[in-house]
C-alpha cells in the first residue's frame, strides 16, 4: 500500500473529513427513525457496561426492564458489533440475588436496614475516625466502572471537602503502569492514535494481549483490515498461546519478564540496521536514563522516586550494545530470527506500525519501565502521529480512562493531568471547588496496595469501596482480607451482587447499575460518551455518587454537591470539564455530549480530535509545528526515550516452587465474575476456574486431564481442576489460571510485588508448585 505521510495527510485534509464524520447525532427524541420499536417498545442508546472500548449498544426497553441489546449499527466504534458479554448485558441487572436493600452488620451479621439508618451511620463512623484520627484514616477506593461523576463525587469529598488525598481504584491494578509510561514519555495521559488506525495499520505487535479474548470488537477490525488488505500482518508476543495465537502470522512465546530484553533488543537492531530516524529524533525526541534496581514494593510504606537525567542519543545506543538478538533469545527462550523478523517491521520507512498493550504490560513489576520501552520504538523510527502508525494503550474498564484517569481518582492527582504535590494544580481545584486552597492535602495518600497494607496496620480506620471486589482481585489476598475483619476497622461496600468483599463489610449498600442511572464513561481512544436512565433501578436501590453525596450532606460537606437530584450529573459535570478546559484534555460540554455517539477530547469548538498532537487534527498544535508533543513542558514539547536495562523479577521458579504462575481472564467472564457469573449461558459457558497445564508437566506428576491438583505458594494454596485442552496453551514450566471464580481465589497464591513508579502489582509471574490430589 502507497505510504501516507505526515504532511500528506494534512495536505489531504483526511482529519477534517474523518472529524466530521465520526460524529454521529441521534434525533432529538431519541429513537432510531429505521427501526421504530412497537408499541410499548423503545430502543434507545448507551454505551457497553464492560471493557474499555467503549462499544455502543442499542437497549430494548420493554415494561420497564431491559429485554434486549443489539450492536448500535452507526457506531463508530463498534459499527453494530458486539461480543459475546456485550450481547449478554440484560442478565447483569435481574440476576435473582440482586442487593436490593441497606444492611447493617450486628452481632456479627448483616441485617436489613433502612437508607437513612445506613446512611447516618456511615456518616457518623466517617465523622469520628476524621475527628479522632485525621484525614489520613479514611479512605475510598472505588473502580474504572465508576461513572465520570461518581469518580468525580469521590475526589471532590476527600480531597476537597475532608483533605485526605486516600482515593485509589482498581484501576490502579490494571492501568497504573501505563498512566506512568504516558507521563514519563509525553508528559501527559491517555493515547495520542484512535481507533481509525486499526483498520489502516500494515502490522499490528501485540504485546501481552489477548486481544482475541479480551477485546474482540476491536481485534475484529484488524482481521477486517488484513482481510482487505492480506499483507496486514499479525505478531502475537506473550508468554502462553492464546486464540489470538491462531490469527498471528509470528507468534514469540517468550519467558516472564524477558519483554524487558526483547524491546531493547528489537531497538538494539534498529540502530544496528541505520534504522533510527535521525531526523524525526533530533526535532522531536530527547533521551534520559533513570535509577536501576529499583525493587518491588513488598515492604510496607514503600516510596520510591526516580532521578532522570539527560544523556545522549550515543549514550542510549552504547547502552543498547548488550542487547544482541542472541542474549536476547536466550532469555527470551525464542529464536533469534524471530526477533529478526519483527524488528524488520518497525525498521522499515513504508510500514505503518501499531503497537497494542495491556495487562501482560501493565501488570509487571518493570511495567512503567516497558511502557517506555514500547514507546522508544516508535520515536526512534517515526512511527508515530500517522494514521496506522502510533503506540496504544489498551484498557479493561469501561471508564478506566474517563473516570480513573482523567478526573483522577487515585491518590497523587487532581483531575485533568494535574497533581496533589503541584502548589499551582491545587490552587486550580480551590478555586474551581470553592474551598481554601490549604484543605487540600499536598502529600499523595496510600496507592491501592499500600492502602490495604494500611488498612491492616490499623492507619486507614475506615474504607468505602464501590463498585469493585479487592477481596478476589488484590493480590496476597489473604493478608489484606484478614486486614478488613479486624475489630476497630470500618468498612462500608456498595455493589450491586453479594461478593467475598460485601461478607466483610459493616455496612452493605444497593447500587443502581448501567442504565438504571444517568451517566457518562470515557473509553481508550479517548472518547466521552454519555447514557440517559433508560430503566428504573430496583426499588431501594441508589447510584453510588449520590449515596456518597448523601453521606457527606450528613457530614457537612452539602455545600460541595447539588441538591436537586434531577440534573445534579448534569451540574457535577459541567463543574468537573471546567478542569479540563485549556488544557489540551478539553471536554465536551453536556449538551454536546448528550447529541453524539461520543466525543473524543480535546474537544475545541465542538470539534473531536482524532489524533492528538498532530496538525489539522489537534487545535493545540499550530499552523506548520506538524507534531509538537505540547503536554511535554519539561522537555520543550518532544518525547522521551528512556534507558531501561532488563531486570529480574522478584520471585523465580526454584526447586521448592518449579513453575511460573501467570493469571488472567477469559472471554466469557469479566474481572472477579460478580456480574458475569449471574447470566446463565456466560456461566454455562464457563462454570469454573480451572489449570491450564503443559502435557509433559502433567505427565511427569502423574496428572491426568480434569484431575484436581494443589497450586502452592509461598503466600497459600488452592485446589482446582487441570486441562491440557483449554483455549490457551502455556510452555512447559508454566500455569495458568483466571481469576473471575469467587469459588477459586487464585490471588490467595499471588505476590504483591508492583512497580515502583506505578505501584501496579504483577499478577503475570510468580512461582508455585504442583501437588497431585490422591483421589478416593
Amino acid at each position: 500500500m502507497e505510504r501516507i505521510t505526515r504532511r500528506d495527510f494534512i495536505k489531504q485534509g483526511v482529519f477534517v473529513a474523518t472529524a466530521a464524520g465520526a460524529i454521529l447525532y441521534l434525533d432529538p427524541l431519541d429513537v432510531f427513525a429505521k427501526e421504530l420499536p412497537p408499541a410499548g417498545e423503545s430502543w434507545l442508546k448507551a454505551p457497553c457496561r464492560f471493557c474499555g472500548v467503549g462499544c455502543g449498544v442499542k437497549a430494548l426497553v420493554k415494561d420497564g426492564k431491559i429485554a434486549a441489546v443489539t450492536g448500535d449499527e452507526l457506531h463508530s466504534v463498534n459499527k453494530g458489533l458486539l461480543c459475546i458479554k456485550g450481547y449478554s448485558l440484560p442478565g447483569i441487572l435481574y440476576g435473582e440475588d440482586r442487593l436490593k436493600s441497606p444492611a447493617i452488620r450486628k452481632n456479627g451479621r448483616l441485617k436489613s436496614a433502612s437508607w437513612k439508618e445506613a446512611l447516618d451511620l456511615v456518616a457518623s463512623k466517617f465523622k469520628e475516625t476524621l475527628q479522632k484520627h485525621g484525614p489520613t484514616a479514611v479512605a475510598v477506593y472505588g473502580s474504572g466502572q465508576w461513572t465520570i461523576t461518581d469518580g468525580y463525587t469521590a475526589v471532590k469529598w476527600f480531597k476537597g471537602g475532608m483533605g485526605s488525598n486516600n482515593v485509589e481504584a482498581n484501576a490502579r491494578l490494571c492501568m497504573a503502569s501505563a498512566v506512568s509510561g504516558f507521563m514519563t514519555t509525553f508528559g501527559s495521559d491517555e493515547p495520542m492514535g484512535c481507533y481509525d488506525d486499526f483498520d489502516v495499520c500494515d502490522a499490528a505487535v501485540l504485546w501481552g494481549n489477548n486481544m482475541a479474548e479480551m477485546h474482540p470488537v476491536l481485534f475484529s477490525r484488524i482481521l477486517e483490515n488484513r482481510r482487505q488488505r492480506p499483507n496486514v500482518k499479525i505478531v502475537d508476543i506473550a508468554t502462553r498461546q492464546t486464540p489470538t495465537t491462531d490469527f498471528a502470522d509470528l507468534s514469540m512465546v517468550i519467558a516472564p519478564q524477558t519483554d524487558l530484553a526483547l524491546a531493547n533488543c528489537i531497538a538494539h537492531l534498529l540502530a544496528k540496521k541505520g534504522a533510527l530516524n535521525r531526523a524525526f529524533i533530533e526535532k522531536h525526541v530527547v533521551f534520559k536514563k533513570g535509577k536501576e534496581n529499583i525493587g518491588y514494593g513488598l515492604e510496607d510504606k514503600f516510596s520510591f522516586k526516580d532521578e532522570p537525567q539527560r544523556v545522549t542519543l550515543e549514550d542510549y545506543v552504547k547502552f543498547l550494545e548488550p542487547y544482541t538478538p542472541e542474549y536476547a533469545a536466550g532469555l527470551c527462550k525464542i529464536p533469534a530470527e524471530k526477533i529478526e523478523q519483527v524488528t524488520d517491521l518497525y525498521a522499515r520507512p513504508e510500514t505503518k506500525v501499531l503497537s497494542l498493550w495491556c495487562m501482560g504490560v501493565n501488570q509487571h513489576t518493570r511495567g512503567t519501565w516497558m511502557n517506555n520501552l514500547i514507546y522508544n520504538l516508535h520515536l526512534l523510527t517515526g512511527k508515530i502521529g500517522i494514521p496506522g502508525s502510533t503506540p496504544f494503550s489498551l484498557t479493561g474498564q469501561p471508564s478506566a480512562c474517563g473516570t480513573v484517569r482523567e478526573v483522577g481518582t487515585v491518590s497523587n492527582r487532581l483531575p485533568a493531568d494535574r497533581v496533589v504535590t503541584d502548589p499551582e494544580h491545587r490552587a486550580v481545584a480551590a478555586k474551581i471547588w470553592n474551598v481554601p486552597v490549604e484543605r487540600i492535602n499536598d502529600k499523595p495518600g496510600y496507592n491501592a496496595v499500600e492502602m490495604f497494607r494500611a488498612l491492616d496496620r490499623g492507619d486507614v480506620k475506615a474504607i468505602w469501596i464501590q463498585a469493585t471486589n479487592p477481596f478476589v482481585t488484590l493480590p496476597h489476598l489473604n493478608r489484606y482480607r484478614n486486614g478488613a475483619l479486624k475489630e476497630d476497622r470500618f468498612v462500608v461496600v456498595s455493589d450491586v451482587y453479594p461478593t467475598p468483599t460485601t461478607e466483610t463489610a459493616d455496612v452493605v449498600l444497593p447500587s443502581a447499575m448501567w442504565v438504571e442511572r444517568e451517566g457518562m464513561f470515557g473509553n481508550s481512544e479517548r472518547r466521552t460518551q454519555h447514557w440517559y436512565s433508560l430503566v428504573e433501578p430496583p426499588k431501594g436501590c441508589l447510584p453510588d455518587d449520590w449515596q456518597m453525596i448523601e453521606v457527606a450532606r450528613r457530614m457537612g460537606y452539602g455545600s460541595l454537591f447539588p441538591r436537586d437530584r434531577k440534573n445534579y450529573v448534569k451540574e457535577l459535570y459541567e463543574e468537573y470539564r471546567q478542569f479540563t478546559l485549556g488544557t489540551g484534555k478539553d471536554l465536551a460540554s453536556y449538551e454536546e455530549l448528550t447529541k453524539a455517539r461520543g466525543l473524543r477530547w480535546p474537544v475545541v469548538d465542538g470539534k473531536e480530535t482524532p489524533w492528538r498532537y498532530v496538525e489539522g487534527s489537534d487545535p493545540y498544535v499550530k499552523k506548520g509545528e506538524g507534531l509538537k508533543f505540547y503536554k511535554n513542558k519539561a522537555d520543550e514539547g518532544r518525547a522521551v526515550v528512556w534507558l531501561r536495562p532488563y531486570e529480574k523479577p522478584p520471585e523465580v521458579p526454584d526447586e521448592a516452587y518449579p513453575f511460573w504462575l501467570t493469571t488472567g481472564r477469559v472471554l466469557e467472564h469479566w474481572h472477579s465474575g460478580s456480574i458475569t457469573r449471574r447470566v446463565p449461558q456466560l456461566h454455562r459457558a464457563v462454570p469454573e476456574a480451572y489449570v491450564e497445564m503443559h502435557p509433559e508437566d502433567a505427565r511427569d506428576l502423574g496428572i491426568q486431564e480434569s484431575n484436581p491438583v494443589k497450586l502452592v505458594s509461598r503466600r497459600g494454596e488452592m485446589t482446582v481442576k487441570c486441562t491440557f485442552h483449554g483455549k490457551g496453551k502455556v510452555p512447559r514450566g508454566t500455569v495458568f489460571v483466571p481469576f473471575f471464580d469467587e469459588n477459586y481465589l487464585i490471588n490467595q497464591l499471588t505476590l504483591d510485588a508492583y512497580c515502583p513508579i506505578s505501584a501496579q502489582p504483577d499478577y503475570k509471574k510468580c512461582a508455585v508448585r504442583i501437588e497431585k490430589m490422591v483421589l478416593g
